[in-house]
């Protein structure tokens, strides 16, 4: 929006707010008067469309410390002051507006001298927002090149699979508009997608601002992430474990895989699968299959026999020994 546009509207009135109310006021009326006329909850009604971009053009200005700084100054100087090219038609040019602030006439009127460090340059940018006059960091737009409109921050929660392997979504605005999205393979959880030119348009013609996605993964019920490695535990037999076996691993996406399982396989033991994992441009992870050896909950009677006999013709030793020695040695 043009800065000339701002004598004529009145920001606070549009949101409900007075002239010092604080951000958490702002953002509150703005939620508020959101909600009563998105277009949502308005199908086709053209007044209720209209209002909320009027709500929304007052709340992008009077959110952002700085605009709503240099709002505030604008809107100070009076409705009736214009910014036009010297010569033009009718009172005008910058002696109106610095005559109407210090009491001058304008016009042709009362001529202001300006001395060293007080020249145009470093008045408007006190104005408006600091910075000399005509630099990109600050000053009246329209010098120093057009604003860049402010970024959009948004989230998105995904399936593991669609995180994982990458895909094409569509997400809808605040405004009901619909954006496409292409999720890349292998993004993580809690990463941030940037969109550029998605955000909020620029106020004086300049490139519109981007779109900030950040990107929830919701859990896998038998893989998570390691990196570009993706994790799966997978049970055996303590017979499996103790004289080795041939198993299937699951895999994402994919058919199972048989792996060798080596006699004497401790619980806890990683098997690799290579290639098996997440798949992106920077390169391709592994499966990981971590061994579990599961220990039944119940035997019969004739096994309960067998494995205390087996028990019996196992080595008088005592696997618990040397933690417990390293234990005592830290007392």
């Amino acid at each position: 929006m043009a800065s000339q546009d701002w004598f004529d509207k009145d920001f606070y009135q549009v949101l409900g707010v007075s002239k010092d109310a604080s951000d958490a006021d702002i953002k509150k009326a703005y939620r508020k008067l959101a909600r009563k006329y998105h277009p949502d909850q308005n199908p086709g009604d053209a007044a209720a469309e209209a209002r909320f971009k009027e709500i929304s053009e007052a709340h992008s200005v009077l959110a952002d410390a700085e605009e709503r700084k240099e709002y505030d100054a604008i809107r100070a100087m009076g409705t009736g002051a214009r910014f036009t090219a010297p010569g033009a038609g009718g009172a005008g040019g910058f002696e109106d507006v610095f005559g109407g602030m210090f009491g001058g006439q304008g016009g042709g009127g009362t001529r202001y001298t300006f001395q060293q460090g007080g020249d145009y340059d470093d008045l408007l940018g006190g104005l408006f927002g600091g910075g000399r006059f005509g630099t990109p960091s600050g000053g009246y737009r329209g010098f120093g090149g057009p604003t860049k409109g402010r970024d959009v921050t948004a989230s998105t929660t995904l399936d593991f699979i669609t995180a994982t392997k990458g895909d094409q979504i569509t997400l809808q605005t605040a405004e009901g508009k619909p954006i496409t999205v292409r999720i890349p393979a292998g993004v993580a959880d809690g990463q941030k997608i940037k969109l550029p030119g998605k955000g909020h348009p620029s106020p004086d013609g300049g490139e519109a601002g981007d779109l900030i996605l950040t990107v929830n993964v919701r859990k896998h019920p038998v893989f998570e992430r390691d990196g570009l490695n993706l994790r799966v535990t997978v049970p055996v037999t303590f017979a499996e474990a103790t004289l080795g076996a041939t198993i299937q691993v699951p895999t994402l996406g994919g058919e199972p895989v048989k792996l060798r399982v080596a006699p004497g396989t401790p619980s806890g033991r990683v098997l690799r699968v290579k290639g098996r994992g997440v798949e992106t441009k920077k390169g391709t992870g592994d499966l990981l299959a971590v061994v579990q050896v599961a220990v039944p909950s119940h035997l019969s009677k004739d096994a309960s026999e067998k494995l205390e006999e087996f028990a019996a013709l196992l080595p008088d030793e005592d696997p618990r020994e040397e933690l417990l020695a390293k234990a005592r040695s830290q007392r």
